[in-house]
């Protein structure tokens, strides 16, 4: 289950504001505007893949003509040399939105990762792994996706909704 596309495309929009600002220099001062191309992302090692569904809202959100084929959904264990999917389209969009995708697949990955980890420790016992509310300031509700994938519970989202 993942959170409301409302919220998310709050989140995306505000760390693509924070990262691209007026638009991606470098991008835009050498490569041409009609160049296309296709980048993958390599897995780089062992754990639970969490991002995916993300990256392609994020590889739409700034451009919906970029194409991308999965070949690894959210929550699949993973090895190191994977390909867990491809992007193709404007060269210029892929570069401005690549950094974002990487940052949270990392981050969301990492998380899934150890939270698998965890529940498969208590997976023969009478109790769920629950998440914390304590986690990274406009990140959050990212990080609580990423629990999800990888089989652990939210808890409590902020100190709004429900008393601990």
């Amino acid at each position: 289950m993942r959170p409301s596309d409302a919220k998310i495309l709050e989140v995306v929009d505000f760390a693509l504001k924070e990262d691209l600002g007026d638009g991606d220099d470098t991008s835009l001062s050498t490569i041409p505007a009609n160049a296309v191309g296709q980048a993958k992302l390599l897995v780089k090692d062992d754990g639970i893949i969490a991002g995916v569904e993300l990256a392609e809202i994020i590889f739409k959100r700034v451009d919906p003509t970029l194409e991308v084929d999965v070949l690894i959904q959210d929550g699949t264990q993973v090895k190191q040399g994977d390909i867990a999917f491809y992007v193709k389209g404007s060269s210029r969009s892929i570069l401005s939105s690549e950094r974002l995708v990487l940052n949270f697949m990392q981050r969301m990955s990492g998380i899934a990762t150890k939270t698998k980890h965890l529940a498969k420790l208590i997976e023969d016992l009478p109790t769920k792994l629950l998440d914390t509310r304590k986690t990274t300031p406009c990140v959050r509700l990212m990080e609580k996706w990423a629990v999800r994938i990888g089989g652990g519970h939210n808890h409590r989202f902020a100190l709004y909704d429900m008393i601990m």
